[in-house]
């Protein structure tokens, strides 16, 4: 059994779809996980935030937009009446059911509901397209298995047993289609694994049911040892470790969303990272093997706010340390890096959500400095102590670039440094320069 997930661009058109459907077609039990059509969910968030407002007439026009392109997506997907008329009442179903919303009470939970539409209309049109040419697939509907717990974490003992539940009703069935990101929380309601969840529920669903390989299609051909947009002549990483996946995809490369390697990791299942617009390239592969000597890749976080905590009382004195990190847990707030010296410590957020509280809270004891529009630059590779040369290399990359922290030693494979926006490019160019 393969799990081969594609993302939104990857099933964002008509022609898209059928791309897709040439791609899983070939020989071999599989499960696919679809997204929702390119900018369907950024639709939605739209339509939820105007019925937040009750503002019903500016919800009504985003959805009817949404619903006309979701009807010329059908006519131009399927080439027989039959198939045709399913796609078109299909759609009409689910608009008519995000249209109840305008005349009723909406909270969170409508808001997740109207959220999970796009994923449902999306495999089911791509379900259709495969009856209309005949391959025996079957639509496992998410909501039916994945869960999360009471903590919103995945409940993988419950995922694995109705997924093994529902597989065997179908033992001689080779193709199976179910939706990322969707889910069903610990209530039974709908909710979602959030942003880039579709991500994760492919690694989910291949721990559950110990899959051969994890395929992540996407739109670019693997992972790359720096940023495309920013960098001339990158390449792409024929093989990396989970731990290398998971430092570039926290820190920048958005092609993997960060949580999404740690169940394949635990279950020692490949995830490989391939290109639906050239399905030929070899792309990147993630395992457990481990590269020696070797730095592998470069990666950007934007956004970051750095906040510095002086005290003179800091000096010899116990528990400092734990008020500080106290004051961040109590705002849900996670901390990227950390420096600390006699005096002060350093730290850097990627929320500032609630920044202004934490920092009237810190300065009860201390006094603090706020630095925002910075980047987190960070370098991966295997990086364990007894290698020599390697932090040479990067700070004679960065010479001429400002560094404001830098954190190395948390990881073997990583590290960290804290730069202004307006150099991110120059810092880029230069370790791609002197590294690669």
């Amino acid at each position: 059994m393969k799990v081969l997930k594609f993302g939104g661009t990857s099933v964002g058109s008509a022609q898209n779809m059928q791309n897709v459907a040439k791609l899983v077609t070939t020989p071999g039990r599989k499960i696919v996980v679809l997204s929702a059509m390119s900018g369907t969910t950024n639709n939605l968030v739209e339509i939820a935030n105007y019925l937040y407002k009750k503002n019903y007439d500016g919800a009504n026009e985003v959805i009817n937009r949404l619903e006309r392109g979701y009807l010329d997506t059908v006519n131009e997907l399927f080439s027989g009446e039959e198939f045709r008329i399913k796609g078109l009442e299909l759609v009409k179903s689910h608009f008519d059911y995000i249209k109840s919303f305008t005349r009723d009470v909406f909270t969170v939970f409508e808001e997740k509901a109207i959220l999970a539409q796009g994923e449902l209309i999306t495999t089911a049109l791509f379900n259709f397209y495969l009856q209309e040419n005949g391959h025996d697939s079957v639509l496992l509907p998410a909501l039916d298995f994945m869960r999360t717990n009471k903590n919103s974490e995945p409940d993988t003992g419950y995922i694995k047993e109705n997924l093994e539940r529902i597989l065997s009703e179908y033992s001689e069935t080779q193709l199976f289609i179910t939706q990322g990101y969707i889910c069903r929380n610990a209530f039974g309601e709908v909710d979602n694994l959030q942003r880039g969840g579709s991500d994760y529920t492919a690694s989910l669903i291949g721990a559950a049911v110990d899959a051969e390989e994890i395929q992540i299609w996407t739109d670019i051909d693997g992972m790359h040892n720096n940023d495309p947009r920013y960098v001339e002549n990158t390449r792409s990483i024929a093989e990396m470790s989970f731990d290398e996946a998971a430092e570039l995809a926290y820190f920048g490369a958005k092609i993997l969303h960060p949580t999404s390697v740690l169940p394949a990791k635990l279950a020692n299942i490949p995830v490989k990272i391939l290109n639906t617009m050239q399905p030929d390239a070899p792309g990147t592969t993630i395992s457990s093997s481990q590269h020696k000597n070797r730095l592998t890749a470069v990666a950007a976080k934007d956004n970051i706010t750095a906040v510095k905590i002086k005290s003179g009382r800091m000096l010899l004195a116990y528990g400092f340390l734990r008020k500080v990190f106290e004051i961040f847990e109590s705002y849900k707030t996670s901390i990227d890096m950390i420096t600390t010296s006699e005096v002060g410590v350093s730290v850097t957020i990627d929320n500032d959500r609630h920044l202004e509280e934490i920092v009237d809270d810190l300065r009860k004891f201390s006094t603090v400095e706020v630095d925002r529009d910075q980047v987190i630059v960070c370098v991966v590779g295997d990086l364990v102590a007894e290698n020599k040369g390697y932090a040479n290399r990067i700070f004679e990359a960065l010479k001429e670039i400002p560094i404001r922290m830098i954190s190395y030693g948390g990881s073997e494979h990583n590290i960290s440094l804290l730069i202004n926006a307006k150099d991110k490019k120059d810092a880029l160019q230069a370790l791609s320069a002197k590294l690669f």
